[in-house]
């Protein structure tokens, strides 16, 4: 990568080529990303993605917070799906602790992290579609959007970073009226894709702009460590909810998306099918969680009782006042678990030394891997085929700047 760098730099030797940067500040790099440009007029010669604008240290931060305290950094890391974060890091934490979590609690959490995947992938496409020229599907998709929002503040009280997944369960049960809402949700979903693939179903624009643009082949795609959506669209049927089922999904029926095109279109579609397989496996979740019952582990040593068992009893509340500052020890070990993000494989490794906070906390964040794929993407393509290639990778710079 030295060698890369300078050479991009050398101005030694005298050619026809331009240096630019496009980005930080450039809104269709999703972000405060920043690609050096090497162009042969229109044609890119070399692009290269410079990280590190949005950096906070969130590691090192989760290394000095107690383990329930951590819940609320992974919320941060990709701010569009922060229940799958909070998934994978207390799945992690559960592991080192061998607690048990209730088959309701994991049902409930799966039914969270599929509307999160939805959410997720509007966000994507109304963006995506808006970068590419086409700008209606952008304000649909956030209306949409809102509607799952709805949903995540109906149970945890907040729409962005709820923390909801809890070490153990959950933070609280299900309010009244919640099954309902999801099924209304449900029903409504159909009638939205029809009315965005009305806008997108063979539109010139989209098929100009996406078909054999940013190619990417299955070689290329283990060798760089690309994950999720973008590894599946080179033909690799990989999905850790298939693969290395979590949280109970094995007991749910869907299918994993992919296409062997391996171009920006196929990474469209394989989001569109997904969206799709997520409410498959939500409406099988909303049948499967009874109203009410268990929400988190009876053990209290690392589980909150619930409310009406803390207000008027004062030991409870001293317990409770003690858990949340002071934490609980997990047992000395070190853990890896990852589960399926939106944009792939989001894990965490935790080391820990037996005290309440942990000795070492690092995320594998799909973003960060993902990247590295848009240098083979964008080489050889026009200038305005690297805003497709990154709209078509779907990084969240939150997840890259770790």
């Amino acid at each position: 990568m030295a060698e890369e760098k300078t050479e991009l730099l050398d101005t030694s030797v005298p050619d026809e080529t331009m240096i630019i940067n496009m980005g930080p500040q450039h809104p269709s790099t999703h972000g405060v990303l920043r690609v050096r440009l090497k162009l042969d007029g229109e044609r890119v010669v070399r692009a290269e993605p410079v990280i590190g604008y949005l950096h906070t240290g969130f590691e090192k931060t989760a290394e000095n917070l107690t383990y329930q305290q951590c819940n609320t950094v992974t919320d941060r890391l990709d701010y569009l799906a922060p229940m799958t974060n909070n998934l994978a890091y207390v799945l992690a934490v559960e592991k080192l602790l061998k607690v048990e979590v209730p088959k309701r609690a994991q049902y409930i959490r799966v039914l969270f992290a599929e509307l999160t995947r939805v959410a997720s992938h509007l966000v994507w496409l109304g963006t995506h579609v808006m970068d590419l020229g086409a700008m209606s599907l952008f304000f649909y998709t956030m209306r949409e959007r809102e509607v799952i929002l709805d949903l995540i503040e109906a149970a945890s009280g907040v729409r962005m970073n709820p923390s909801y997944f809890r070490i153990g369960g959950l933070a609280y049960d299900l309010p009244d009226g919640f099954h309902e809402k999801v099924i209304a949700f449900i029903n409504d979903f159909p009638r939205w894709m029809k009315a965005y693939r009305h806008l997108f179903d063979g539109n010139p624009l989209i098929n100009e702009r996406l078909h054999g643009i940013a190619f990417l082949t299955q070689e290329d795609a283990l060798a760089l460590s690309v994950v999720g959506p973008n590894l599946r669209a080179t033909g690799l049927p990989v999905d850790l909810r298939k693969v290395e089922p979590y949280s109970s999904y094995e007991d749910f029926d869907f299918d994993v998306p992919t296409r062997t095109e391996g171009d920006a279109y196929a990474r469209f579609w394989v989001r569109i099918d997904e969206m799709y397989e997520s409410m498959k496996i939500i409406e099988q979740a909303i049948g499967k969680i009874e109203p009410k019952g268990e929400y988190t582990t009876s053990d209290r040593k690392i589980s909150l009782p619930p409310r009406d068992e803390i207000y008027g009893n004062m030991e409870a509340l001293i317990h409770q006042f003690k858990l949340v500052t002071q934490g609980f020890q997990v047992p000395p070990g070190e853990v890896y678990q990852g589960v399926e993000g939106p944009r792939g494989e989001m894990g965490f490794y935790i080391v820990s030394d037996g005290s309440s906070k942990p000795y070492r906390w690092r995320a594998r964040t799909p973003s960060f891997y993902n990247l590295q794929s848009m240098p083979v993407m964008c080489k050889g393509g026009l200038v305005a085929d690297v805003i497709t290639a990154i709209g078509s990778i779907d990084i969240m710079l939150g997840d890259v700047d770790k």
